[in-house]
């Protein structure tokens, strides 16, 4: 009796060890099961959990770095489509960066814009452009773990453009949007907590 009473404490603090950092560090989701992610704000599935607890794998991990912030005001965005990183700034001394995916040859863009909506797995409307070179695109995709524009979704400006989420994780890192930029599920959740409307985002390129 006693063995499995020593037993059941080492346990019990594995579990705490190993499950507290991940509350810590997504506050808003659920782990449904070995295998999903849930969404506590809408129910929905955010997609398969990986081996080391990423949705959809992010092939370049989240960090804080030291960061020149002098120029920027803390709680803005800077995007280097170069790099194909995304930082938010904290102060003028750190940041945090994120892996992001850029457009591809022909689709990059640079300029600044306020982050003027925040949205919960948006739905997609195609504009007609993109329609054209791709005619099998639905004239509108409802939002859902199907949908291009993932989780979260910050609209810029009067633009077409958005920092938002996506179903292809392992597209991060590379050039091949068309203006967007894209985060893992994962990271978009966690700058769309950080962000607020009104937010500068400036766009180097």
């Amino acid at each position: 009796m006693t063995m499995f009473r020593i037993f059941g404490a080492l346990l019990a603090s594995v579990l705490v060890l190993f499950t507290a950092p991940a509350q810590a560090q997504f506050p808003s989701l659920d782990l449904q099961s070995r295998y999903e992610m849930i969404d506590r704000d809408t129910g929905r599935s955010i997609g398969p959990v990986h081996r080391r607890g990423l949705i959809g794998g992010s092939p370049i991990p989240r960090t804080t770095v030291q960061f020149d912030g002098r120029k920027y005001a803390p709680g803005s965005i800077i995007v280097n489509t170069k790099e194909r990183r995304l930082y938010y700034v904290q102060s003028e001394a750190s940041a945090i960066r994120y892996g992001i995916g850029v457009g591809r040859d022909g689709f990059r863009w640079g300029g600044v814009h306020k982050v003027t909506q925040k949205r919960e797995w948006p739905g997609w409307t195609p504009p007609e452009q993109m329609r054209k070179r791709q005619p099998g695109l639905p004239a509108f995709m409802p939002g859902g773990p199907d949908n291009p524009l993932g989780a979260r979704a910050l609209y810029l400006g009067s633009t077409l453009y958005r920092i938002h989420g996506s179903n292809e994780p392992e597209t991060i890192g590379e050039a091949v949007s068309s203006g967007c930029f894209r985060m893992t599920n994962e990271d978009v959740i966690d700058l769309y907590e950080r962000v607020k409307v009104g937010a500068v985002v400036h766009v180097l390129h």
